[in-house]
């Protein structure tokens, strides 16, 4: 059977909208007698564990029917038992979409109770004529109710009786039951019987801290002796654990007038800086490791804008692919557009879609572009789904389960997009759904979005922004959506914490509302994210802060900061050994901060680290079971895609969650059937003991969709975001392009030169004065700034001699 595609799946509006129980609770009467008992099993938390015992509805005690779909099935209690006399049988006899199974009855008497943090062995015998088959979990949420949690394992095909076994992630916080079964979603049968449950012991001693104690509680920043050679606004980290550090011109307009294009690869383990050749000005380019490990980037800087207004900056339509092993760039075809400022998306079928920027003259592209894996070029315009719609610059469309996209609402430079500020495109149907809940949706300029850990969970982080033309106080928001309910909507998340902000006279204690922009956020192995660096206007004032947020607890727990600015310009990412990298910033008086940081987060400061001792397989396959060997009890495995980041900006990254079977140091990992869930490329595997600490990741290559053909099994997808009721648009009429101010990037052209930003809206706590302007701009160090031309809208050359802020200005002001 071929993959399943997003072309080829039926539409939402055909599917069941939630996993619907075809029986309800089975409601037992006193002194009901057991017809067959089983030997008990004091560790066992399943009842009727081999359906001996009669039930209700046709059910054996304590399970019932469940599933989702258009689909034709049967459920039977069958003599065909591993042991005992009775086994459950589920057949589908004809699929359009869904499952059916067999769980654990959903109720305070059947679902097994299981505690916060811990972690489960399940394991069942099972017959399957289909290789679409799934060990399911669900989980009861004390406030939400019971919901969909994860799958676990796929099951191979097996004629005779097989055991499967595999354990649970931890258990998220606020669930206290389980209930789990195999779900069959192809045509074909799964005899199972015989199921166990045993809470996992504990396997390791309390962590000991090898730092000092504030390291321990709160991590520790280095700045690295030697300086990044190049202006890099562009972060991404290769497949032979190298980065990539993109520059360009760097944002200079010297450089970009000598054509002074420059990238380097930078090595963690020696650290050493390669300056590579680069053939055009890939400054605010897009990029995205493409399945094979190469970058593909698109786009880039064209011109800067005129003193005189009359464009703004442009974006050519050349794109190039940058090989890790010759470490050398290769054109490709063009794009149908320019897009200086695009987004680029990985799809789960190695295609690569890309939104927004500006065009070669200054203004927006409303063109889509797909970059086709298997023929390796951009796709005429004919070939692409068009909405003719304006996403913005760098907008953040983050892959869902299901193929479609959600642009989170984070973006660069001003305004959101008309509607609510985050949506849900459905590029097979070319339909775009506005999301609600989004708070101050017009504040979120170069804020940063992340799908949090695991990514099974289908849950997304967008944290703080500001707007640099309006240039309030950057804020402290946070807002969270689970793409799993079926009408996703974001609520408020827990605020930023505050740091110190440098206002001109030195670091002070941030107040009210004060947050950051150009934040940046960085999934880490132990499934944690660490939100670092930004500042609190544009292009000025860094925030000194950095926080770990818990996905399981919805809380910040602030560590020690980065102690170097990283503003616009600046990111950070995660390294395999487990630290993060720090690079950049480019304030508005033009300079460049060429210092390097490494944060070493807690967890590597807690004794030894677990070792993946040896790895089978680098190659993978959708649906596959892969073993590792380790050095120690490790409690989860996970596949983190390497980064590939610029501007707050890294829809790709991503933590897949490895559901792991352990046989003592030999660990089966499953790795999932779904493309959508974790596009094809090479991804950094990370080992993670009870404590936290991860190992050194390995690398791994995810094949692609040939290769999960070849298994001939389909996708298991659940019907998430399915119902959504918010303001739904088809394709507009085809337009050219979204008319952009020259002024976009939010700073005034009339004063100094192109890589100088004066803003064209100063903080509000700046008064309109000439005096209160060019002081504010003499405590951000801006120096003597030439005035082009004979406007002066700011009113900073008020004696017309030419040069902002002299002394002829200042005089009695």
């Amino acid at each position: 059977m071929n993959k399943p595609s997003r072309v080829n799946r039926p539409s939402r509006t055909n599917r069941t909208r939630r996993r619907t129980a075809l029986a309800g609770t089975v409601t037992l009467t006193a002194g009901l007698l057991l017809t067959s008992p089983q030997p008990a099993s004091a560790a066992n938390l399943v009842k009727n564990p081999g359906f001996e015992t009669a039930g209700g509805d046709g059910m054996p005690y304590c399970w019932e029917r469940s599933g989702w779909g258009d689909n034709d099935f049967a459920f039977t209690t069958t003599s065909d038992a591993h042991t005992g006399t009775k086994a459950m049988k589920v057949e589908l006899t004809r699929r359009v979409d869904g499952d059916r199974k067999a769980l654990i009855t959903e109720s305070a008497e059947c679902a097994p109770t299981v505690a916060t943090g811990r972690q489960y062995d399940l394991s069942l015998w099972y017959k399957s004529t289909t290789p679409d088959t799934s060990v399911t979990l669900f989980r009861h949420d004390t406030t939400a109710g019971w919901q969909y949690w994860t799958d676990l394992k796929t099951l191979d095909m097996a004629a005779t009786w097989t055991q499967a076994t595999v354990r649970t992630p931890e258990v998220p916080a606020g669930t206290d039951r389980i209930t789990w079964g195999v779900s069959v979603y192809g045509t074909g049968s799964a005899t199972t019987d015989d199921y166990t449950m045993e809470q996992v012991p504990d396997t390791l001693p309390p962590p000991a801290c090898t730092g000092t104690a504030k390291e321990c509680a709160d991590g520790r920043w280095d700045v690295l002796p030697t300086k990044n050679p190049v202006r890099s606004m562009h972060s991404v980290v290769l497949n032979n654990g190298k980065v990539l550090l993109i520059a360009g011109s760097g944002n200079s307009e010297e450089q970009f007038k000598a054509g002074t294009f420059t990238s380097a690869v930078y090595d963690p383990a020696t650290g050493a800086y390669k300056v590579i050749a680069t053939p055009k000005d890939m400054f605010c380019a897009g990029h995205v490791q493409l399945q094979d490990g190469r970058v593909l980037v698109m786009s880039g800087n064209k011109a800067y804008p005129a003193a005189d207004g009359s464009h703004g900056y442009e974006g050519f339509k050349d794109s190039y692919v940058f090989d890790p092993v010759t470490e050398t760039y290769a054109k490709t075809n063009d794009l149908n557009d320019g897009h200086w400022y695009p987004s680029a998306t990985i799809l789960g079928n190695g295609d690569v879609i890309s939104f927004g920027g500006l065009r070669e003259d200054s203004t927006g592209s409303v063109t889509a572009e797909l970059f086709s894996q298997k023929e390796q070029q951009w796709q005429p315009l004919w070939k692409v789904h068009q909405t003719w719609s304006y996403w913005g610059l760098y907008p953040s469309m983050i892959l869902m389960q299901d193929g479609r996209l959600f642009y989170s609402g984070s973006h660069v430079f001003g305004n959101n997009i008309p509607g609510t500020g985050s949506a849900i495109y459905d590029y097979d149907a070319n339909t775009v759904t506005q999301v609600p809940g989004l708070q101050r949706k017009d504040e979120r300029d170069q804020s940063a979005s992340v799908l949090l850990p695991p990514a099974q969970d289908q849950r997304v982080l967008t944290l703080g922004g500001g707007n640099i033309d309006s240039n309030p106080d950057a804020n402290r928001l946070t807002d969270v959506i689970d793409l799993k309910q079926p009408d996703p909507a974001y609520t408020p998340g827990p605020l930023l914490p505050q740091g110190t902000v440098d206002l001109g006279n030195g670091p002070q204690p941030e107040t009210g509302g004060q947050g950051k922009m150009y934040v940046s956020a960085v999934l880490l192995p132990d499934g944690k994210v660490l939100e670092t660096g930004g500042a609190l206007h544009n292009r000025a004032n860094p925030v000194y802060e950095s926080s770990l947020y818990d996905p399981q607890t919805g809380t910040f727990d602030p560590v020690a900061a980065d102690p170097e600015a990283r503003g616009y310009h600046s990111s950070a990412f995660l390294l395999p050994d487990g630290r993060v990298m720090a690079t950049g910033d480019n304030p508005g008086n033009g300079t460049w901060n060429h210092n390097v940081s490494i944060y070493t987060p807690p967890y590597l400061l807690k004794g030894p680290r677990p070792r993946i001792t040896s790895l089978i397989d680098s190659e993978w396959t959708y649906g596959d079971t892969q073993r590792i060997t380790v050095d120690r009890p490790i409690a989860k495995a996970e596949l983190i895609r390497p980064a590939a980041v610029t501007h707050s900006s890294d829809p790709n990254q991503r933590f897949v969650d490895l559901p792991l079977s352990v046989d003592g140091d030999n660990v089966d990992l499953n790795v999932t059937s779904n493309p959508d869930l974790a596009p094809p490329g090479w991804y950094m595997l990370f080992a993670v003991d009870a404590n936290g600490v991860p190992s050194v990741a390995k690398w791994v290559h995810l094949q692609g969709p040939a290769a999960l053909a070849a298994t001939d099994a389909s996708t298991h997808v659940h019907a998430f975001a399915d119902a959504p009721t918010g303001k739904v648009t088809g394709p507009s009429p085809r337009r050219t392009s979204q008319p952009v101010g020259p002024t976009v990037s939010g700073c005034d052209r009339h004063y100094g030169s192109a890589n100088v930003c004066v803003p064209t809206v100063f903080p509000p706590q700046v008064k309109p004065t000439t005096a209160a302007r060019c002081s504010w701009l003499r405590l951000n160090h801006y120096g003597i700034l030439k005035v082009n031309g004979a406007d002066d809208p700011l009113r900073l050359d008020r004696d017309r001699d030419g040069t902002a802020c002299g002394k002829g200005d200042l005089t009695g002001r």
